[in-house]
C-alpha cells in the first residue's frame, strides 16, 4: 500500500499550486471542551508553505490557540473518487498581534493580481485599515504535511 500512497502524493510545487488555487482552508484548533473546533478561513500561503490567516482578536479560535497552539489545516476538493485532491497540514500556530503583518495578509488574501501593483496595494491598505486594527495574524509553518491527488491514478484503482 505504501507504493500506492506514493503515487498520489503531491510534490511541493504541486501542493503550492493546489493551495493557491483555493480561497478557503479549514483550521481546526482544540476547543476548551476537548472537541475539535473546525472553522473555514480565507488564507494566503507563502513560497515556503507558511500559511497565513487573520481573525478577530477576540474570536474563539484565538482563545483556543492561546491555550493550545496545535492546529490541523485542511484543503480538499473533488466530488468523485477519481477527482479527490487534498492536503492536511499539521503544525503550531503563532498568534501575531501586529498591525502590518495583519494588513499584509489581508491584502494578499483579497488583493489577487492587484496586490502585485505597489500603487493598488497602497490603496488596499487604506480600505482594510479599520478591520485590520481589530485582527491578529494566525501563522502556521507546517511540521508535517499529508497530500493526495487521485487524478494521478488516471482512473486505475
Amino acid at each position: 500500500m505504501a507504493g500506492r500512497r506514493e503515487l498520489i502524493r503531491m510534490t511541493d510545487s504541486e501542493l503550492l499550486e493546489f493551495l493557491r488555487s483555493h480561497k478557503t482552508m479549514t483550521i481546526v484548533s482544540n476547543g476548551h471542551n476537548g472537541h475539535p473546533h473546525p472553522m473555514p478561513m480565507w488564507f494566503a500561503v507563502d513560497d515556503d508553505l507558511c500559511v497565513r490567516m487573520t481573525t478577530f482578536r477576540k474570536s474563539q479560535k484565538v482563545k483556543n490557540l492561546e491555550r493550545d497552539a496545535r492546529v490541523t489545516l485542511l484543503v480538499e476538493d473533488g466530488t468523485e473518487y477519481s477527482e479527490l485532491r487534498g492536503a492536511v497540514l499539521y503544525g503550531t500556530c503563532e498568534v501575531v498581534d501586529e498591525l502590518r503583518p495583519v494588513q499584509d495578509t489581508l491584502v494578499d488574501i483579497a488583493g489577487g493580481e492587484a496586490a502585485e501593483d505597489p500603487d493598488a496595494r497602497k490603496g488596499m491598505y487604506k480600505v482594510i485599515e479599520g478591520t485590520a486594527a481589530k485582527r491578529v495574524l494566525l501563522r502556521t509553518r507546517p511540521a508535517e504535511i499529508v497530500t493526495w491527488n487521485h487524478r494521478k491514478l488516471e482512473g486505475k484503482y
